[in-house]
């Protein structure tokens, strides 16, 4: 297995932050709105070198989004910023009949998703939104893995015609990917090459993917890691050019196992090309208060975890 380093650990929120920040310095017809979450969006930088591109709207997500829908019609690009729980569920009506259904260029931009927000506990930790979006029609869907990456991803978006969802997290990661590496809406990136089992692996899971490669490799078993950074639209021909490979799968993310990453694989094989797949996921579960270390590991959501996945796969073939 290709031998993957990381350089440092960091937030991905904070790569959203410097992404939004250099995309507003290219278009100045990108605008910021947030609830009431400027600092914790890491969103303060863009306030305070464009203060007039800038809408806090308060604790009114449903009015954001109404408002970002709104400003689409005279050419801006309004990027939204709150918790992903706040992002998504709160005010799933207004994206889906103002923005999605209408096909407006609002870039809804969620941090603090999964079970790595902690603490805050089952309310906060959404682990439905993926589903939840990748659903309407017109959404793209996109789950970067670090630092850089969502830098790259916040600054591509930017240049997309149409309504993207993008998520993120809290915590800090493994920023392994190169810095200012172009990101291209989906488009996978196979991070190593293997011949016995495809790992496909999306947000901060990919890091446990590339840990759990390792190990394997110990074992003898040669895994492919891919990054599938975006959920939708999802790259099939990369996903089934790995799988004919390899012949059986896992898959690993930090959201339910009901219409997430794992289930659009799972679709995409069963029309074209069935073979074992294991997913690693929340099996239809709320969260609860603990770290998030704590957490990654009671739900299942570890490196030894994807390790047994890919034993019971590759025994599956």
């Amino acid at each position: 297995m290709k031998k993957i380093t990381y350089t440092d650990k960091q937030e991905t929120r904070a790569g959203f932050g410097e992404g939004l920040l250099e995309a507003g310095r290219v278009n100045p017809n990108i605008i910021a709105l947030t609830a009431d979450l400027t600092t914790s969006m890491k969103m303060d930088a863009f306030v305070k070198e464009f203060p007039e591109r800038f809408l806090q709207v308060g604790i009114a997500e449903a009015n954001m989004i109404g408002i970002a829908a709104g400003l689409t019609i005279g050419g801006k690009i309004p990027f939204t910023g709150t918790f992903a729980n706040f992002s998504t569920s709160r005010v799933y009506d207004q994206i889906r009949q103002s923005v999605a259904y209408s096909n407006k260029n609002v870039k809804i931009c969620a941090s603090h998703a999964g079970l790595t927000l902690g603490e805050d506990g089952a309310t906060h930790q959404i682990l439905e939104d993926i589903g939840m979006m990748k659903m309407l029609p017109n959404m793209t869907v996109i789950v970067p893995c670090d630092f850089n990456q969502t830098k790259a991803a916040t600054i591509a978006i930017a240049d997309y015609n149409g309504p993207v969802y993008l998520r993120f997290g809290r915590p800090k990661v493994p920023n392994f990917t190169p810095v200012n590496e172009h990101f291209q809406i989906g488009k996978a990136i196979v991070l190593s090459e293997g011949k016995d089992i495809t790992i496909f692996a999306c947000g901060h899971l990919v890091w446990k993917a590339i840990e759990a490669g390792e190990i394997l490799a110990q074992k003898g078993i040669d895994a492919e890691i891919i990054n599938i950074h975006t959920i939708k639209p999802l790259d099939n021909l990369a996903i089934l050019a790995s799988v004919k490979k390899t012949r059986c799968v896992v898959t690993a993310e930090e959201h339910q196992i009901n219409g997430g990453l794992g289930d659009s694989i799972a679709q995409l094989l069963a029309r074209n090309y069935p073979a074992p797949i294991e997913m690693v996921g929340v099996f239809d579960k709320f969260g609860e208060s603990a770290t998030p270390e704590e957490l990654m590991v009671a739900y299942g959501l570890d490196t030894i975890n994807i390790v047994d996945a890919a034993i019971k796969s590759i025994a599956r073939k």
